[in-house]
């Protein structure tokens, strides 16, 4: 085919504006998006905050598959008085159920699996498997009038994390690396690790879009380190090739690259060569990073025993604090393998045992730091459980509880929310939110509030409109605020 046969035919929508670049037709697409480019930036990264922060990073500790708020979080006594009766009309008010307890004949009342303890001054009451999390109540701010209209767990943890039950949107982390920019020049902003229990008795997945950019350059979104082998997939050199030799050969591809930027003005041209950049100095901060071997013993020790064990939530919990340490702005822990449909009685107590410890060390290890004043750590699930028993709950081993969205808990510490404090509360039955709901939108226009942002003022025009986390929707939640 002829040279210029062929040129017309890969001639691009972006190629074609890119070349373009003078005329009526170019002011006139410039007046349109009142100046700001054609890829639609609404906002150089780093043009945030917009008031005075009250944390400067955030540790989110998502427990994948819904922790039980009825067996943790939330302590409902008269259930055990209701054990085995049937759950009111009246209260579940026409709720659909998934197709996992829809079909149940009866939906029996199931209390907590073990009676709460009282943890701290503030006279905190917890499940006795989170007696690490428990010693540290006075710190903690527990909400348990949270509530989302998701009901499976992909479109919840997604509706968590970017605002939307449908992917393609930014995440969170990458919404904060997006406006805040970056504060450490050797690791990305946002960092991503995954761990799930040993028994792989949950099969929840880990999506790409949990902690993808969506329609923002990608260069914001998250970077997930593995726990086996190099953190970060082709973190090392190939035989042969010596640090010198990879530093001339990036020089030569970001020559190349700023004249195609200079072409075009597309902006993923722009992020390949920030990651290469960014890749070049990984390969000498991450190693060390990634080696806990520096740690003091009772630092390990700390954390408990699994932190020894590469890829287990104890380590990515250490790790995450020595993120925090260098400047990484989001770091999100996600941990699968609280979906207890039909082991509840097993499971649950397992499962516990696996992510108290580091959790609480995590919040402790920043503390003794000077860290937790300005890093807010959040855990929690993506929904709750149900107060009824899924399965015979006659049989001591296997039942469970179906998943519940109507209303559950999360815990927070430090980064400017209220220590010691419960916020919200839900009936006698742990089915509805009696008091002060709070949306999964307010919680995140919660969070963004306590990184100095506005959560209406941060945002992406992307197809002719202003997307942001949260949506339309989302107000500040003040009772959480120190």
């Amino acid at each position: 085919m002829h040279p210029l046969a062929a040129e017309s035919l890969a001639l691009t929508r972006r190629r074609f504006f890119g070349k373009s670049a003078q005329g009526l037709g170019v002011a006139a697409l410039t007046t349109l998006l009142h100046g700001e480019n054609a890829a639609g930036k609404s906002a150089p990264d780093g043009s945030f905050p917009n008031f005075a922060p009250r944390a400067k990073r955030v540790i989110y500790l998502l427990q994948g598959g819904a922790p039980s708020h009825v067996d943790l979080l939330d302590w409902k006594p008269g259930l055990y008085e209701k054990y085995g009766t049937q759950l009111p009309e009246s209260v579940r008010m026409g709720q659909r159920l998934t197709t996992m307890t829809a079909s149940q004949k009866s939906l029996p009342m199931l209390p907590a699996i073990r009676r709460f303890d009282r943890y701290g001054q503030c006279g905190r009451m917890l499940s006795p498997f989170l007696r690490h999390t428990g010693a540290l109540a006075d710190d903690l701010c527990v909400v348990n009038s949270m509530h989302t209209e998701a009901i499976n767990h992909a479109p919840a943890v997604t509706f968590f994390l970017t605002g939307s039950q449908i992917p393609g949107r930014p995440s969170m982390g990458a919404w904060l690396s997006y406006g805040l920019g970056s504060a450490s020049e050797n690791l990305p902003s946002f960092v991503v690790m995954t761990s799930r229990d040993r028994e792989n008795s949950c099969g929840q997945l880990f999506f790409d879009y949990y902690w993808g950019s969506g329609f923002i350059p990608s260069k914001f979104q998250g970077v997930r380190f593995r726990g086996e082998g190099d953190p970060v997939l082709y973190l090392s050199n190939p035989p042969g090739v010596s640090r010198d030799l990879r530093r001339g050969l990036l020089d030569d591809l970001a020559a190349m690259n700023r004249l195609k930027l200079a072409e075009t003005g597309d902006p993923e041209i722009e992020t390949r060569i920030a990651q290469y950049e960014m890749a070049y100095r990984m390969q000498a901060s991450v190693p060390e990073l990634a080696d806990i071997s520096t740690e003091p013993r009772h630092i390990l020790d700390l954390y408990g025993p699994d932190v020894e064990r590469k890829g287990s939530f104890a380590r990515n919990c250490l790790i995450a604090r020595r993120l925090a340490e260098r400047g990484v702005r989001f770091i999100q822990l996600m941990h699968a393998g609280w979906d207890q449909h039909n082991n509840l009685p097993t499971q649950l107590e397992i499962q516990c045992r696996d992510t108290d410890q580091p959790s609480a060390a995590l919040v402790r290890d920043l503390k003794q730091r000077g860290l937790l004043d300005d890093t807010l750590v959040i855990w929690g699930g993506e929904f709750g459980r149900t107060p009824f028993g899924q399965g015979d709950i006659s049989n001591k081993l296997k039942h469970g509880r179906d998943h519940h969205g109507r209303c559950f808990s999360l815990w927070m510490a430090g980064g400017g929310v209220k220590p010691g404090v419960q916020y919200g509360k839900t009936d006698d039955f742990a089915y509805n939110v009696a008091e002060d709901p709070v949306h999964v939108h307010d919680f995140q226009a919660t969070v963004l509030h306590l990184l100095g942002i506005d959560h209406e003022r941060l945002t992406y025009r992307f197809q002719g409109r202003r997307f942001r986390l949260t949506d339309i929707h989302g107000k500040v939640v003040p009772g959480l605020l120190a």
